[in-house]
């Protein structure tokens, strides 16, 4: 049996500087700045953030070493070079694979807002071993909370959707145990396609399994069948979907559109996996059962269950609780707007999410000025919940099917919603934010 052999080469970084200088990194040589400027780059890169924030980030560490940086940024490498008078460096770096990790970026942003003030009395070697224990954090959550907090935002989910009590406890389960498979397959370094099928395929197997159960036992009628897809919705990338979006709008074509390739590539093995299984087991979707309460239970509970939502999918994002909360609070702000426009007034759906997103970005970048989180930690995660998984499953169930008109209808409002979303982070960002209102 041949050896398992890194596709991916790690860089030693401590073999390229000269570990016994004490010059402050001001004092380096272009070789030894440029990898600071390389891994700083590298390391936000390697916890989800926009290409534009990755470049920004590297400028703030280039001009206080006095150098020039150029990137070129992707969706899993950087291209740069550095310029100091008439000599250059740089190089390329590329990971082998592509995440979420929001509590190592607040540290990120931490070293380089820091940085500033320490250049002239930290040397290159010192600047390298702060990233290394920014490297070496620990993930906040293991695979048993991440399936807990997946159970409860996909539960939540169900309720925003449509779902009553029923479908909510079989999507609390069916979430769960996905969850946990696709956490389990990821510390095992299973690529991308097999182990959002796995995820996807287990938390649909779990929902019939029970639903079967409850049918059998307590002859709970076959139309709560609908709610599996509830079950399936920790996976929709809302992450690279928002950001790749973002960057498209800096003219970061490259990363942009390898963003939302990424994305596409988990939307179309979720769905075609729920679809496969859907087909063996006879399931299909359709509309949920009437939930009858008041507008003001409504009301409270599209609040409860936004914020826990919210919450729970921060989780996924390895975000700090009390960061997390604070987002959950904006999603519940935002997203009972949206759902409250949809119910109570002629607004079409993707003004709605428009409107929602334009919320949740205002209210992330007033929170971030108080609470000194950084914007996207806030922003991303208090309008996943908005995304329309359930939509996008159900146009390619109905394509499956060979119904190109109903396929059609839900495709066209996954779309608007899709566009909207980003589009009202953008513009919040353009009313907030001086630096990415201008183009240079």
């Amino acid at each position: 049996m041949s050896k398992f052999r890194l596709q991916h080469m790690p860089v030693e970084w401590h073999e390229i500087i000269d570990e016994e200088s004490t010059l402050p990194a001001t004092q380096a040589t272009l070789k030894e700045k440029a990898t600071l400027v390389g891994r700083t780059g590298f390391m936000m890169l390697s916890v989800g953030t926009s290409a534009w924030r990755v470049r920004a980030a590297m400028n703030k560490i280039s001009r206080v070493l006095g150098i020039t940086c150029n990137a070129d940024i992707g969706l899993v490498s950087i291209e740069y070079t550095c310029y100091e008078g008439d000599q250059s460096a740089g190089g390329t770096l590329s990971l082998s694979t592509t995440g979420i990790n929001t509590h190592k970026l607040m540290y990120l942003r931490e070293f380089e807002d820091g940085f500033a003030d320490r250049a002239n009395r930290y040397s290159v070697t010192q600047f390298h071993r702060i990233l290394d224990k920014i490297g070496a954090l620990p993930a906040n959550y293991n695979a048993l909370q991440l399936s807990a907090a997946s159970a409860v935002a996909c539960c939540a989910f169900t309720f925003l959707l449509g779902g009553g009590p029923i479908e909510m406890i079989l999507a609390f389960f069916g979430a769960g145990t996905g969850q946990f498979v696709r956490k389990k397959l990821i510390e095992k370094h299973v690529t991308l396609i097999a182990n959002v099928a796995a995820a996807v395929l287990s938390a649909c197997l779990m929902y019939m399994l029970l639903m079967l159960g409850a049918e059998k036992i307590f002859r709970i009628s076959i139309i709560h069948r609908v709610g599996y897809i509830c079950s399936m919705l920790f996976v929709i990338p809302g992450f690279p979907l928002i950001t790749g979006f973002l960057d498209l709008a800096k003219l970061d074509l490259r990363s942009g559109l390898e963003r939302l390739t990424y994305a596409v590539i988990i939307i179309g093995t979720a769905t075609l996996t729920g679809y496969v299984a859907a087909n063996v087991t006879n399931y299909s979707p359709g509309s949920f059962e009437d939930f009858a309460c008041s507008p003001q239970f409504m009301l409270i509970m599209r609040m409860i269950c936004s914020f826990f939502g919210v919450f729970g999918f921060s989780y996924l994002f390895n975000t700090p609780r009390k960061v997390g909360a604070t987002a959950g609070v904006i999603g519940m702000i935002a997203n009972t707007l949206r759902l409250t426009l949809i119910d109570f007034t002629p607004v079409p759906i993707g003004v709605a999410a428009f409107i929602g997103a334009l919320a949740a970005g205002l209210l992330a970048s007033l929170t971030g000025k108080f609470r000194g989180y950084p914007r996207i930690c806030l922003t991303v995660p208090s309008i996943v919940i908005m995304v329309p998984g359930m939509f996008m499953y159900k146009a390619i169930y109905y394509l499956g099917q060979n119904d190109i008109s109903e396929a059609g209808v839900w495709l066209a409002k996954t779309l608007l919603i899709v566009l909207a979303l980003p589009l009202g982070l953008i513009f919040a960002r353009i009313f907030t934010d001086t630096n990415f209102r201008k183009s240079s």
